[in-house]
């Protein structure tokens, strides 16, 4: 069920159609789901004392109501080293059109999956399960079941992904915790439900999944005009 919080970010995000990223995680942490230490900064004041609270390396990211399509526009820095770097990486974004600032985060590692939602006209909301990353779209590695998700549904969608013994193991790896796997898709499928007369696509690309847990790495929520 929506919180009182959740429901005035979507709201305050109606004029640009879309949940900007720190927004869409503020969101999905309030689900249970789990996201990385971030901080959305704003100035140049802010850069060199909320960094130091997530420390280096970290991830920098655009924000930005025009900026979608985030590598697109070279708006994603992974592997941030020193306060300089940051500081030039700040000035360059900030370039942008209708720059909204900067978002810093904790780098995170696992076996990259792309979870996501539609709303289809015939079927309602859909659930996407997928090899994520920059090549989801060239290798189309998915399975899609009706939201909302039974766990029968959760474990044939993780078993038709054609890469899914990347998942449990291949050639001495380690597996992923199929169980947080699992819990993140169920928390995923009752957001969806939930926020169904709201959106009209929902994107975790990456959901970085290793030993320990799946963490969502970047968020878009993309809502109904």
């Amino acid at each position: 069920m929506l919180t009182g919080e959740m429901k005035e970010i979507i709201r305050t995000s109606r004029d640009f159609g879309w949940v900007m990223e720190p927004e869409a995680k503020r969101v999905l942490s309030f689900t249970g789901l789990i996201i990385p230490r971030f901080r959305w900064v704003k100035s140049e004041k802010e850069v060199a004392q909320l960094a130091e609270e997530i420390g280096y390396p970290l991830v920098a990211k655009i924000v930005s109501p025009k900026v979608v399509h985030k590598s697109d526009t070279k708006g994603v820095v992974v592997g941030v080293e020193t306060q300089r770097e940051l500081m030039e990486i700040y000035e360059r974004f900030s370039q942008a059109e209708a720059f909204a600032g900067m978002l810093i985060e904790e780098i995170v590692s696992g076996i990259e999956l792309i979870v996501g939602a539609k709303m289809d006209d015939q079927f309602g909301a859909i659930i996407l399960l997928g090899m994520g990353g920059t090549t989801a779209e060239i290798y189309r590695d998915v399975s899609l079941r009706m939201a909302p998700l039974s766990p029968i549904d959760i474990a044939s969608m993780i078993k038709c992904l054609k890469a899914h013994e990347l998942l449990e193991g291949y050639r001495g790896s380690d597996p992923i915790n199929l169980d947080e796997l699992v819990k993140t898709l169920q928390t995923f499928s009752t957001f969806v439900m939930d926020l169904k007369e709201e959106m009209e696509s929902i994107d975790l690309n990456p959901v970085m999944c290793s030993s320990t847990r799946c963490v969502v790495a970047d968020a878009r929520i993309m809502l109904r005009s």
